[in-house]
C-alpha cells in the first residue's frame, strides 16, 4: 500500500522516492496555464531566497493536505518540495523560453552557485521540514555549447535551466553537497523526515 502522497509531478522526485523504496501516489495540484494554480510560485518583494524556498515547500505540503481532505482521499503524509538555483542572492526559477534559458546558463557559466531544496512533510497537525544546500560549479560554457544544450529541450522544466542528471552533467566540474538534492529531493533529509513522522524508509 502506498505510504505517502507526493504533491509534485516531478518525474525526478518520483524516481528518487522509488530509489529508496518509498511507496507513493502523486497528489496532483492545479498547475495548468489559464487557471489559478494551487500554489503560486512567486517571491514576495524583498523576500530572502531561502525564505522563499521554504515557504513554497511548506505551502505545497499544506495545500496538498487540504486537497487530500477535501477530496476524501486516504489520509497519508503529504510530501512537498521546492528546488531553486541561487546566484548572487537571486533565485533562478524555470526558464520561460529559449532566451531565458540561454541567459541563465550564460550567468552560471564559469561560476559556483547554490542549489537549495526544501522538503516539507505534512502529517496530521504537524509539518516537518528540512533544507539541503549544495554548491555546484559550472565550467566556462561557449555560446555554441549553451545553444546546443537549450536546443535539446532539457532546460525548460528545471530550476536554473539545467539538469545535473542529464546532458548538463558534462558542465559540472564540482559538487559540494547532495546530488539527489540538486536533482530535486535530498534523500537523506527526506528519509529523516519520514522517520520523524513515524514512517521510516523500509
Amino acid at each position: 500500500m502506498p505510504a505517502i502522497w507526493l504533491a509534485s509531478r516531478s518525474p525526478r522526485r518520483q524516481e528518487l522516492l522509488t530509489q529508496i523504496g518509498v511507496a507513493f501516489d502523486v497528489l496532483r495540484l492545479r498547475e495548468a496555464s489559464g487557471r489559478t494554480p494551487d500554489v503560486l510560485e512567486v517571491a514576495h518583494d524583498g523576500e530572502p531566497a531561502l525564505h522563499y524556498v521554504e515557504r513554497i515547500a511548506r505551502t505545497k505540503a499544506n495545500v496538498g493536505w487540504q486537497s487530500m481532505v477535501a477530496r476524501g482521499l486516504e489520509p497519508r503524509p503529504v510530501l512537498g518540495a521546492d528546488t531553486e538555483v541561487i546566484l548572487d542572492g537571486e533565485v533562478f526559477g524555470k526558464p520561460a523560453d529559449e532566451r531565458a534559458a540561454k541567459a541563465m546558463l550564460a550567468r552560471l557559466s564559469g561560476r559556483t552557485h547554490e542549489v537549495v531544496t526544501a522538503v516539507a512533510l505534512r502529517w496530521q497537525d504537524d509539518t516537518h521540514f528540512a533544507m539541503s544546500t549544495s554548491k555546484v560549479t559550472i565550467a566556462p560554457l561557449t555560446k555554441s555549447a549553451i545553444a546546443a544544450y537549450v536546443a535539446s529541450g532539457e532546460p525548460f522544466d528545471k530550476a536554473g535551466g539545467y539538469g545535473i542528471q542529464g546532458r548538463a552533467a558534462a558542465f559540472v566540474t564540482r559538487l559540494d553537497g547532495s546530488y539527489s538534492g540538486v536533482m530535486g529531493l535530498p534523500l537523506a533529509e527526506t528519509a529523516a523526515l519520514l522517520a520523524r513522522a513515524g514512517f521510516p524508509v523500509p
